[in-house]
């Protein structure tokens, strides 16, 4: 276990205090445990949040805390996200804050408004419905323990009625039609489906405690897993984003980078098993870039290696070698930009 005293030894006591609880199993009664959890308010990634927050309980895109931009709705929905992913829930005034500033801006229906500035106009021009924009929002408040409140059951209720029949999310509508699918954004087995919009849904659907097992979200983690391709540089990318490493950009393109652990990561929420060949063959590959002293390293941000590998060794920790798990999909070799033969 030689990375237990490498991430024992990190600054930020949030990381510690995630290390103890996850992957040691401490309890909360646990005399450090105790301690980190009065330490971390003081951790940066806390600290610089709640001195950026509005007293209306909102953050401002475009600021310097890698929120994004996209407007505020989706600067308080990611930093809530981050505060989720550090351990903080309804019960931390910030968190509470920002989750009625969310839940003011809900429309009737239970979704929200599609974003606005330049950056998501550009993206989203023409369309009248996108999936995203109730799964961002949603993402946030289910990441802080909001996922079973009523007014996120209608976040959920909304989101599962954009769903295609196929089981996969569209990029949107426009014009009373399905938009385009991008050849980076495309899924393997589904005609219409959105590889960005279904990680968004999917990964709401994983942090709520009973529909992270439903067939909805089993039906899009095997949409996922059809695309079987192994990048190495994005391995951690959502980490290294929820934390501010990397910026918050785009919208329809906030998926774009295909980052296997976020997909372990959901496989072990929702209940896929190694018996599948394709989670098998991530976790084989995920393990052999695991370096000699435990550690994976995150190569365009090596201060975040460390909090990768704590979420990958989670993952690894959680994901059952055999279970109930299905894949109704046959293994099919994906290409983003697939060769089309010529007529003529």
């Amino acid at each position: 276990m030689t990375w237990a005293p490498l991430l024992l030894a990190d600054p930020s006591p949030c990381l510690r205090m995630l290390v103890l609880r996850h992957l040691l199993c401490r309890a909360d009664d646990d005399p450090e445990v105790r301690e980190l959890a009065m330490l971390r308010e003081s951790d940066p990634l806390v600290a610089e949040l709640t001195a950026a927050q509005e007293l209306d309980g909102s953050w401002k895109g475009g600021d310097p805390d890698g929120l994004g931009r996209g407007g505020d709705t989706l600067a308080t929905a990611r930093a809530l996200v981050r505060l989720g992913y550090l351990g903080f829930g309804p019960e931390h005034p910030v968190v509470c804050r920002g989750a009625v500033y969310l839940f003011s801006r809900q429309r009737a229906d239970g979704s929200w408004a599609l974003p606005d500035g330049r950056e998501a106009s550009e993206e989203g021009r023409g369309y009248s419905m996108m999936p995203l924009q109730a799964a961002m929002p949603l993402r946030g408040l289910a990441a802080c323990g909001y996922a079973t409140d009523p007014r996120a059951e209608r976040a959920y209720e909304w989101l599962l009625a954009q769903r295609l029949s196929d089981g996969a999310w569209p990029t949107g509508i426009a014009s009373g039609v399905y938009g385009y699918v991008g050849g980076y954004r495309r899924l393997a087995h589904s005609r219409w489906g959105c590889r960005s919009n279904t990680t968004g849904a999917l990964i709401c659907l994983a942090l709520h405690p009973q529909r992270r097992t439903s067939a909805e979200a089993l039906r899009a983690l095997d949409l996922l897993l059809g695309r079987e391709t192994r990048e190495k540089h994005t391995l951690g990318f959502e980490v290294a984003r929820m934390i501010g490493a990397e910026p918050s950009r785009g919208f329809i393109t906030y998926f774009a980078r295909f980052d296997l652990g976020l997909i372990l990561d959901l496989c072990w929420r929702v209940g896929a098993t190694r018996e599948d060949e394709r989670v098998a063959g991530m976790v084989e590959f995920v393990l052999e870039l695991q370096g000699s002293y435990g550690l994976w390293e995150y190569v365009p941000r090596p201060q975040v290696s460390r909090w990768v590998t704590f979420d990958l060794l989670r993952s690894l920790s959680q994901l059952d070698k055999a279970g109930d798990w299905l894949s109704l999909e046959p293994r099919t070799p994906f290409r983003a930009y697939p060769h089309r033969v010529r007529r003529y």
